[in-house]
Order: C-alpha cells, then structure tokens, then sequence
C-alpha cells in the first residue's frame, strides 16, 4: 500500500508500545497510521518455530509481573493460553549441576546483596550497584551474571535509584504459543505500514513532517515508541533538535540479552522446565532453561559484555559456547546430542541496538524526560519511558496507552 500523505496521529514503531498506542487510540476518530521499519509486527517480541514440535521466542518469553501484567487479559481475550508453571530459576531441585547447599548460599548471598541495594535507594544521592557487592564474597561474579539476565548488563553500569524503582511481584508466567505471537496478534487489527524506515521528524511547522524510507507523510501529531539506542545514535533526527531527549536515552542504554535454542536428542534424560547452571563463579557464563514446556531442547541466556563479545564473534558463537559450556556440566555424550536451532543477535538488529533499557547511575530521573510530550505535537513511549515496569513488554504496552490518552488530552 501507498503512504497516505497527511494522517491525524503518526505512530513509529509497531513493537508493544506502538501497537498498544495504536489499540488505545481505536474508536477515537482519529485517523492513525503505524509506521514500522521491519517487515513484521512486534519490535523485540518475536516468535519462531524453528522445528517441529519446538517454540522459540526470540525476544521476551516471560509475563513478568502476571498479576499486574496487561497482556494477561489480552491472551485471554485473543485466545492465548497462559502457562502458569513455577519459572525454574530459583528451584534448587531441578538443576542437575548446582548443589543444593552451595545454590542455597548463593541466593542467600544474592538477597543479602538486594537488601544492602535497597537500602542504598534511600540515599539523598544514586549510586552504582556494584558499590553494594560484599568485597571479597566468592558468590560476586555470579550476582553479577544475574545482572547480565535482568539488565543486560554488569552491575557497574546500574542505577540502584532505577533498580530500586523496578516492581517486581515475582510471579512470572508464559505463553504457550509465544509471548511475541501474542504481541502479533494484538497488534494484526491496527493499521501499519511495515518497511518504513523513519529517518526525520521535522515539527518545525505547523504539521509534523516525517520522512521515512517510502516517502514523506505530515501528521498533526507522532508518537515515538523506538528504543533508546535509536534515539541517542541520532538514528532518527529530530528539527528542531531535541537535546533533551537525546540525552535521556544516553543515560537509557539498552543492555543486551541473548538466546539460544538448542534441540536436545533423548530429551528424557532431562527434567522439564529444569534450570542448569554451574557454580563456576564466572560472570561470564551462560545459563539454561532444560526442555521449556517440556520441549526436545535447551534454551540458553547470555547477557552484559560476553553477549556482546559472543555477537561479534558471528553467527554461531552463541550455540557453540552454549554447547561447550553444557557438555562441561553434563557430559561429553551431550555433544552429540545437541543441534543448533536458532539465536537472536539483538545487539546487531538496526532497528534495535540492544535488548532493553538500564539507566546509567546518576539517570534514574531520564525515564520521565525521555517520557514527557513536547508541545502537545510529539509524545513519547516504550519500555524506557515506564516508571516501574521498564525492560518488559507490558510496560512498553502500558506506555503506549499512556501517550494515546496524552493524546486525547492535548486536543
């Protein structure tokens, strides 16, 4: 289809916040166009199916939060099936590899350092969470690792002010047909043009002028739900420059997290849902979800500066380390027992640059700058702007209904 040349409300980015942006603003009169670089629906949600009998969710996997998570009522609404299994991480009886007294001293020393963070937030200054470790604690490399998981990257570049902020009800479900098939399939109603890049955003005049890679279009009003790293490389130009906003997602970088999935032959061998990792006292290391709901095959998660270092070294790198690093836990025979399927490289996705946000210490307060409007004209959403959800697909949905009743309001 054709760009139409002039459109009530211009929304860029068809990830959770755009789509959830798109679906508040149904009904209102308006005429509202979804503008979206790649050539599907879901931004950093996406499932594949990359064999038979195994589902692979190459972005967000968890509804973290369920009980306050929108996309809860939504599956239900569309259809979805909600797994509500207890998520293996914190289950000492399913990792084959981590004593269960050594696990125990590890995620007593893991609270102890949540405790000591907490308790650092009420201070009248922010400060970098790796401050917090216990000097000389074996168990510090591996806290850090988590770090990797949650933030995408190592404590050292953390805000215990943000960390702090995070709500977190420690109830996590899935979606059996994939939380990015879900996200799809919010958004498969709205109206989105795919394969417009947009590059400019000129809100000099009376009208928005976006230019994109399919043409230019005026709106009388944008919503702009990209992740940080676009806006903060300049990606997408603003006119007149908007310094402020720039500078906000400076101080929101995406970390970076990565997946791999691997399928296992003699599946049988392993539990269901189980978690392995060892007690390696790496940071650099990965850590494995054993046959997710009940599949024949390993997902593997890296994070911080070895996800990176594991993306540079090209395709493949990941699923070779994850396979070394199993064989090492479990034995020689699951060498052969283990097949490449797929990975996500997000860290080298153009229209992502990483995974989801962090603030840096001392930028705790750049979530309400990156989140508030500029004249009425151009709103702003997306994981980063959400106060207390950020890093997850439900806050960026959230978000993206906040700025559609920004925008109702502004007319």
């Amino acid at each position: 289809m054709s760009l139409p040349s002039d459109i009530d409300v211009a929304i860029i980015g068809a990830g959770a916040a755009g789509l959830g942006a798109a679906n508040a603003l149904k009904g209102s009169g308006l005429s509202v166009l979804v503008l979206e670089a790649r050539d599907r629906l879901g931004g950093r949600s996406h499932t594949i199916l990359p064999a038979p009998g195994v589902m692979f969710d190459v972005g967000c996997g968890w509804l973290h939060s369920a009980d306050r998570n929108s996309f809860v009522t939504i599956a239900a609404t569309l259809g979805f099936e909600i797994d509500k299994s207890r998520p293996p991480w914190r289950d000492e009886s399913v990792n084959v590899a981590f004593p269960p007294r050594e696990r125990a001293d590890f995620i007593d020393a893991l609270d102890d350092f949540y405790e000591r963070c907490e308790d650092a937030s009420d201070a009248a200054y922010d400060s970098v969470a790796s401050e917090w470790l216990e000097p000389g604690n074996r168990w510090n490399p591996m806290i850090d690792a988590i770090s990797t998981y949650i933030n995408g990257c190592e404590l050292d570049q953390v805000s215990v002010y943000d960390m702090d902020a995070y709500e977190d009800t420690e109830i996590n479900w899935r979606v059996s047909r994939g939380y990015g098939a879900l996200i799809a399939a919010y958004g498969a109603a709205c109206d989105v043009a795919l394969n417009t890049n947009v590059t400019r955003i000129d809100h000099s005049g009376a009208r928005v002028k976006i230019e994109t890679s399919r043409g230019t279009l005026t709106a009388a009003k944008a919503i702009v739900t990209v992740p940080t790293n676009l806006i903060a490389d300049e990606a997408i130009r603003f006119f007149p420059a908007l310094p402020a906003k720039v500078g906000a997602a400076r101080g929101l970088p995406l970390g970076l997290a990565d997946k791999v999935m691997l399928a296992l032959d003699e599946p049988e061998a392993l539990p269901k849902d189980g978690n392995l990792r060892g007690a390696t006292m790496r940071t650099a290391m990965g850590s494995y979800h054993l046959r997710p709901y009940g599949q024949p095959s390993i997902e593997g998660y890296f994070g911080g500066r070895f996800a990176q270092e594991l993306e540079d070294a090209g395709e493949g790198a990941l699923a070779a380390q994850s396979i070394d690093e199993i064989v090492a836990l479990l034995g020689s025979d699951y060498r052969r027992k283990l097949k490449p399927l797929a990975s996500s490289r997000w860290a080298h996705d153009p229209f992502a640059r990483g995974s989801y946000s962090h603030a840096m210490p001392g930028c705790a307060d750049c979530r309400a700058v990156l989140a508030a409007p500029i004249d009425d004209r151009l709103f702003f959403a997306g994981e980063a702007t959400s106060p207390n959800f950020f890093s997850t697909a439900h806050g960026a949905r959230d978000s993206g209904e906040r700025a559609a009743r920004e925008v109702m309001a502004s007319r």
